[in-house]
């Protein structure tokens, strides 16, 4: 998502667009060669949380939200969408600082509701794939350079999640990681084969539970 659907206007925004729309485009034609029962859309779309047509849209991704800064409008526009049954997926946001950022922010659009860890034994992790390990995927300077494979001090990397009062996922957290570069990059012949693998397969697992939950 983003604050403006315009195109031009979106690029201007240097951490949301990060990774647009090439991430986007190459994920979704991955994902419809590996779920050939799928109908996903051909096309990124980004839209405002202010947006009327949101509810149209069951799946939100979002990137660098460790520099997220919502206007009252916006979270009243998250809020309604979440509960309304959306599924709200966030990604490549690094350490201490930018996780409290993100969540100060997801507090105010959901304080009632706790952020818990996503053991390994979660559907999510299971939903097409089976993924027995959470790996760390760096941006693509990094993975292409052979490390570090963290960023600021996020060493450790993280999936977790957001539940509302009768267990639906709400949020998903993929922290201290960054899928969208593997997807940017996933055909680059320097960029390492695990990171794109994991980051395909976690991408398809999220869009996949959370069509079916």
């Amino acid at each position: 998502f983003y604050s403006d659907h315009d195109r031009d206007t979106f690029r201007r925004f240097p951490s949301w667009s990060v990774d647009f729309p090439k991430a986007d485009l190459q994920f979704l034609m991955g994902l419809k060669r590996l779920v050939n029962h799928l109908d996903a859309y051909d096309n990124e779309n980004p839209l405002a949380l202010t947006d009327p047509r949101l509810s149209r849209f069951p799946f939100l991704y979002a990137v660098e939200v460790g520099h997220m800064s919502l206007s009252q409008a916006e979270v009243e526009g998250l809020r309604r969408y979440l509960l309304a049954g959306g599924f709200f997926l966030v990604d490549d946001f690094w350490g201490s600082q930018e996780w409290a950022v993100f969540e100060r922010q997801i507090r105010r659009v959901l304080p009632e509701f706790p952020i818990v860890d996503l053991p390994l034994d979660h559907p999510i992790f299971h939903s097409f794939y089976d993924v027995e390990e959470i790996v760390q995927v760096p941006n693509v300077r990094n993975g292409q350079m052979g490390g570090p494979t963290w960023e600021k001090d996020g060493y450790v990397p993280e999936v977790k999640g957001i539940f509302d009062d009768r267990g639906r996922m709400l949020v998903a957290i993929n922290f201290n990681c960054d899928l969208g570069d593997a997807w940017e990059w996933a055909e680059n012949p320097y960029y390492p084969l695990r990171f794109s693998t994991y980051a395909y397969q976690m991408g398809v697992n999220y869009i996949l539970y959370a069509m079916s939950h």
